[in-house]
């Protein structure tokens, strides 16, 4: 299926690793010049750069002047916009509960999973407007939906991500801009499974073998599984192209039915 994807170019936030460097690769493959910010360029990044659809830039979006820097990287480079992705976020487990959780976490985990979305939206959307047409797809999280004292302050952010795009689709729907979301549950990355990732916290404050986390976890879907970073990926290249034209200030849960109410 033609995704109406070739020749477009993009911007994609956190794209060092994870869902980030899976979107990157896969707009790539369909032909989308695409802008890859990222806190430090990985070899896998620096690979995909290669071939010359992929662009490359350093820049910590936690700043507040990293996001308009990416976007003014983005726009020298290939000339203007179609896609924004933002997917840059972290999440650090709060095994201490809410009372361990201090203001400059709160600080810390809302720059990251909030506001860095808005200032990078804030200093594209003017590109896009001029256009007259263009799609920002941003990757929140099920914990949106599904707050969790675990990650009480991510939940909090990524639930404010939601409402920010919602409310976001319907000033600029009128305009030609499409803005939707997509939550993932758990994903096979090193988010979740690496040795800072959430198994390997939680294990530690609990005294417990991190495979044994990760695999309760992804027990408690439907599946039976983690969600891979290339099918995340994947729906974002259907709302990002034309195919998807009249879908905007939806939110798209692939969680594997980890989530059970309607």
């Amino acid at each position: 299926m033609d995704l109406q994807l070739t020749g477009k170019t993009a911007i994609v936030t956190g794209a060092g690793k994870g869902i980030g460097l899976a979107i990157t690769k896969a707009l790539a493959g369909e032909g989308v010049h695409v802008t890859a910010g990222a806190r430090h360029v990985t070899p896998e990044l620096a690979q995909l750069a290669a071939d010359g659809r992929v662009h490359p830039v350093a820049v910590d979006l936690s700043t507040p002047d990293g996001p308009a820097t990416l976007v003014a990287e983005a726009t020298s480079a290939t000339g203007g916009l179609d896609i924004l992705v933002n997917n840059v976020g972290a999440v650090q487990p709060r095994t201490g509960g809410f009372l361990s959780v201090t203001d400059d976490d709160w600080i810390s985990t809302l720059t990251i999973n909030l506001l860095a979305a808005v200032r990078t939206t804030r200093a594209a959307l003017p590109v896009l407007l001029d256009r007259g047409a263009g799609t920002i797809v941003t990757v929140a999280s099920v914990n949106s939906r599904l707050p969790d004292p675990l990650v009480i302050d991510y939940s909090a952010a990524k639930a404010a991500l939601l409402s920010f795009s919602k409310a976001l689709s319907k000033e600029v729907g009128p305009r030609g801009i499409r803005v939707n979301t997509v939550s993932p549950g758990p994903v096979s990355t090193s988010l979740w499974l690496g040795t800072e990732g959430v198994a390997a916290t939680v294990a530690r404050a609990g005294g417990g073998d991190p495979e044994a986390v990760a695999r309760q976890a992804a027990g408690q879907s439907a599946t039976g599984r983690f969600t891979r970073p290339e099918e995340v990926a994947d729906l974002v290249l259907l709302l990002a192209g034309g195919r998807a034209g009249n879908v905007t200030g939806a939110d798209f849960i692939i969680d594997g039915g980890l989530i059970t109410s309607l």
